[in-house]
C-alpha cells in the first residue's frame, strides 16, 4: 500500500487593520452610475484595463501620463490586480475599458482636487464596468492623489466607512487618507484588502 501525502489547505493570514473595501459593514449605499452620485464601487474583475485621455478637453499632459504609469507600476501591479493599458478604449457595451483617466476640473467640487465615479454599474450594487478618474490640472496629478483615486476605482474607501471605522487621517489607510499626505503610498492595509477581494 503506497502512502499518499495529505495536503491541508491553510488560510492566508489577513493582516489588514480595517476592511475598507466596498462594501463594508459601514457602507449604507450601493454602486450606482453617474458623476453626481459619486458612489463607491469595485472594479468588475481582477484584469483591469485603463486608458489615459489623449485628446480633447480632458487630455492628460505627458507628465501626468507618466504619473499614472508610475503609480500603477509601483503601487497596483504588485497586488493581485492585473493592470493592462488599453490603447483602443471601449466606451460602451459589455467589455468597456475599466478605468478612464482624465485631466480637468469640470464637475469636481471646489473642495476637491479629484473625483472618481462609475459610468456603467454592473447592476449588482457592487461592481462597475467602467469608472472615470478626473483630476485637476496644474500640478494636481501627483502620485499620492493618483494612488487615492485609483484606490477608489478598485473599491477602496475612506476610514469613516471602514469596518472597524478609522479616522480619515489614520496613517494605516496609506494613500486613501483624506486629505492625502505627501509621500503616501498604497500601504499594507489597502494591498491586503485588494488581494483578499480579487
Amino acid at each position: 500500500m503506497a502512502l499518499v501525502p495529505l495536503m491541508v489547505a491553510v488560510g492566508v493570514a489577513w493582516a489588514a487593520a480595517t476592511d475598507n473595501m466596498f462594501p463594508t459593514a459601514q457602507t449604507t449605499i450601493s454602486c450606482m452610475t453617474g458623476m453626481s452620485a459619486n458612489y463607491p464601487c469595485q472594479t468588475d474583475n481582477r484584469d483591469v484595463t485603463f486608458y489615459m485621455d489623449s485628446g480633447g478637453e480632458y487630455e492628460l499632459e505627458q507628465v501626468d501620463k507618466n504619473t499614472v504609469n508610475n503609480v500603477i507600476d509601483s503601487e497596483y501591479r504588485p497586488t493581485d490586480l492585473a493592470f493592462h493599458y488599453d490603447s483602443s478604449p471601449v466606451f460602451s457595451g459589455g467589455a468597456e475599458t475599466d478605468i478612464i483617466y482624465q485631466e480637468g476640473s469640470n464637475g469636481i467640487p471646489s473642495s476637491a482636487d479629484g473625483t472618481t465615479w462609475c459610468n456603467a454599474s454592473g447592476g449588482d450594487g457592487v461592481d462597475c464596468d467602467q469608472q472615470y478618474i478626473r483630476i485637476r490640472g496644474n500640478g494636481h496629478y501627483t502620485n499620492t492623489l493618483t494612488c487615492h483615486e485609483t484606490g477608489h476605482a478598485v473599491g477602496l474607501q475612506h476610514g469613516d466607512v471602514s469596518s472597524p471605522r478609522l479616522s480619515k487621517t489614520d496613517s494605516r489607510l496609506g494613500c486613501l487618507q483624506t486629505p492625502v499626505p505627501p509621500g503616501a503610498t498604497l500601504g499594507a492595509n489597502n494591498r491586503d484588502n485588494i488581494n483578499a477581494t480579487y
